[in-house]
């Protein structure tokens, strides 16, 4: 099969003939019709990730279910599926509770092993992990929900259980921080959108940012104290640095809720947070990672019904060349929404 191929940290990916994936016990394998393009793939080239090389990236997927591992009893040949990036092992206490995300025997296409950036990936525990595709949802549509859009309504309906009338501030008008926009405005929440780019900023606002803040040296969290008389009820560092992370902490009121999303890489050992503001205004600091598949049918459902639309997120399809070439500057790609790789292409 043709795959985007990295041989070492930060190595030029190449599109390479490789061999074709086998199902595993209790897995799939799936032929990849859609697979997004997200920062997690750049983390993992920039050596980020304790990957294995050489590595083929991408985690955000869907396709048709090409192969049945023995031990599988829900899935057939034929299947239109969809996956979390986090697959659980299907036997330990997190995963039958409904937990896979935190599963700590968790499997991560694209991470732990090859990914979707191929024309067929391996999966495990499929009856844990595989979502059906309804008829009337695109691959492309539900490749975008794998990671970003998935772990934005986690966020904000799972972790800080975001109420009507409430003040949302996003710090990154990306793949998440738009799906978070989104989101928030369906469930009747008030949203500013925080980001650098200003095709960013208006696609926020084109989604429901009652307010768009750009990041030009100035006060985050002043601007936002002021719009929100006192501050947000919930933020979110869609980003993952620390400038956005302390931004969206600074920007909450008391006993507001953070919710971070972007992957922090290491600055001096670990990132600062402002945990003075954290301590004394008794703030929520709350993780997100992913959505356990066990939790897709709510999100499914107000997709089905057009309640939410993540088909208007994605901004353009590429192919698997393409992708290999975007791959290493994709953490300063001014991209207004979600790059989908159409791997058939």
């Amino acid at each position: 099969m043709r795959a985007v191929v990295i041989h070492a940290v930060r190595a030029r990916p190449e599109v390479r003939e490789v061999a074709e994936p086998v199902a595993p016990p209790g897995g799939v394998v799936l032929r990849v019709m859609a697979t997004g393009m997200c920062r997690s793939d750049w983390h993992a080239w920039a050596g980020h990730d304790e990957i294995v090389f050489p590595h083929v990236p991408g985690h955000e997927l869907a396709g048709v279910v090409l192969e049945v591992g023995a031990e599988v009893s829900r899935w057939n040949v034929g299947d239109r599926v969809t996956v979390p990036f986090v697959c659980g092992c299907g036997r330990c206490q997190w995963c039958r509770t409904g937990d896979a995300q935190v599963c700590p025997d968790q499997q991560q296409p694209g991470f732990t092993h090859w990914g979707s950036f191929a024309e067929y990936v391996a999966l495990h525990a499929a009856d844990t992990n595989l979502v059906a595709i309804p008829e009337q949802v695109g691959f492309a549509t539900a490749a975008s929900l794998g990671c970003r859009f998935a772990t934005a309504y986690r966020a904000l309906v799972g972790r800080a259980r975001l109420t009507e009338g409430e003040w949302v501030t996003v710090l990154g008008a990306g793949g998440v921080g738009l799906s978070t926009v989104m989101i928030a405005r369906a469930l009747g929440a008030r949203v500013i959108a925080v980001d650098r780019n200003a095709e960013a900023l208006a696609a926020a606002a084109g989604l429901g940012a009652e307010h768009t803040l750009r990041v030009d040296g100035a006060d985050i969290p002043a601007a936002v104290a002021e719009l929100t008389a006192g501050g947000s009820h919930v933020a979110v560092d869609a980003v993952g640095s620390e400038q956005t992370c302390a931004d969206a902490v600074l920007s909450l009121r008391r006993r507001g809720r953070h919710i971070q999303v972007g992957l922090l890489p290491p600055v001096a050992g670990h990132p600062r947070v402002p945990m003075a503001r954290v301590i004394g205004w008794e703030l929520d600091l709350l993780g997100s990672h992913g959505m356990a598949a066990a939790d897709y049918p709510g999100m499914m459902a107000l997709i089905e019904q057009g309640s939410l639309q993540p088909q208007r997120l994605i901004e353009r399809t590429i192919g698997l060349d393409e992708a290999a070439a975007l791959l290493p500057g994709f953490d300063r790609a001014t991209v207004a929404g979600i790059t989908v790789v159409d791997p058939t292409r």
